[in-house]
């Protein structure tokens, strides 16, 4: 992703200078006030004239935005905050970033929820400069309060482990964020919020979406308006990532496994780790994913030969085998099936991704279609010839444009 978008860094370099920031005050909200929200702390701001260059400059490699560069019209305050959220019956304190447009009026939230990642260091509220997050947080510029959830594990909560694929603490820690956003824009006052909500989200963002949409549209759909979702390269469908897998000569991304079958060990998966993985790299694996190694490290300490990464047992019989009754339990639990959803959805994919198979979407696709799902409602955007980081922009600047063409009645 850094190479993908280093011209983007060049560019912003030349003009950052003139548009700098001033150091902001914390400001702290009495906790005893707000179900959610506990401290509210202004980190960054970005002047219109930086965003219109930057989505300029974005819309000359993304045709997308050449449709909406006149949305963006306000210049954009970001935030960090503090909530509190729940995980195993306890109350957490987690974090994450609030994008706010500076023009006073009121506004559709927007969530984003991020990739897969392994350093404490690169979380949403510990990197906002980040590529991708600052260009995310400047969409905000075009009509959003943008939500940006650190996802347990990090931020203000990276003294646990990240329960990584976890589809139940996942959703209540993204849905607990925006109701503290919803307490914040009423504390702020500046904005408002109209209730309508857009959601998206990239790799293990993309299958945090689908989750979260579910659970809104089967559940919440009194407390949330969900107008539309956008789901980017999501591991939908756990067991046949492990399926995928387990039938190849080698796998590029061995930590996606490890981080996964790790945090179903700390959830309290009854299949022994060394009964999945050899033993060089069972005992390795769980001190690997400390916050501290990124997942280019984690993949230098494992291998991408299959067969030298698993058990020979795991790779025959994980399908069947007593042992890994609990690992397919887990599996079954967390992944997620199309459904007869109502609101317009759209499942983009880059044709090249090997990390997480393209496959994954069109079955979800085809499980939509399956159910008898509008063809229209729900839509399959290859984008051909990407691969998975390759993708990454691509994919969420096109469900941007598609949120903003849907909100002002475009299509």
């Amino acid at each position: 992703m850094k190479e993908l978008l280093k011209p983007f860094f060049l560019f912003c370099l030349l003009t950052i200078t003139f548009y700098a920031c001033d150091d902001f005050d914390d400001e702290k909200v009495d906790g005893n006030e707000n179900e959610y929200l506990v401290e509210q702390d202004l980190v960054t701001s970005h002047d219109q004239g930086i965003i219109n260059l930057t989505i300029n400059f974005l819309a000359t490699q993304n045709p997308a935005l050449n449709e909406i560069k006149d949305k963006f019209t306000s210049g954009v305050d970001v935030y960090k905050i503090t909530y509190n959220t729940t995980f195993d019956g306890e109350t957490v304190v987690a974090s994450g970033l609030v994008c706010v447009p500076k023009t006073p009026g009121e506004y559709p939230l927007m969530s984003f929820q991020n990739g897969t990642n392994t350093l404490h260091d690169a979380a949403p509220t510990e990197a906002p400069d980040s590529d991708l997050f600052k260009v995310l947080e400047m969409m905000a510029s075009s009509g959003f309060v943008i939500a940006i959830p650190d996802y347990l594990g990090f931020g203000a909560s990276d003294d646990m482990f990240h329960p990584y694929l976890h589809a139940e603490s996942t959703v209540q820690s993204v849905m607990d964020m925006l109701r503290a956003v919803k307490e914040f824009v009423e504390e702020k006052g500046a904005v408002t919020l109209n209730n309508d909500l857009y959601i998206t989200g990239y790799s293990q963002g993309g299958w945090s979406t689908m989750q979260l949409q579910k659970t809104i549209e089967t559940q919440y759909s009194g407390e949330f308006n969900l107008k539309a979702s956008a789901c980017g390269a999501g591991p939908y469908n756990i067991s046949t990532v492990t399926e995928v897998v387990t039938t190849e000569t080698e796998y590029p991304m061995p930590y996606f496994l490890a981080y996964l079958y790790n945090s179903y060990a700390e959830l309290n998966m009854e299949t022994p780790m060394d009964s999945v993985f050899m033993e060089v790299y069972a005992d390795k694996i769980p001190g690997l994913f400390d916050g501290n190694h990124s997942g280019a490290q984690i993949n230098d300490s494992l291998t991408t030969v299959v067969a030298d990464l698993f058990q020979p047992n795991f790779i025959a019989n994980w399908k069947t085998g007593a042992t890994f009754a609990s690992l397919r339990e887990m599996l079954s639990e967390n992944s997620i099936e199309g459904y007869n959803t109502k609101v317009p959805t759209l499942l983009l994919h880059g044709t090249a991704d090997t990390y997480v198979p393209a496959i994954l979407s069109s079955n979800l696709h085809q499980q939509f279609m399956d159910k008898g799902v509008n063809a229209e409602l729900v839509k399959l955007a290859p984008l051909s010839g990407l691969d998975h980081s390759g993708a990454i922009m691509p994919a969420e600047l096109a469900a941007i444009a598609w949120f903003i063409q849907l909100r002002d009645g475009e299509l």
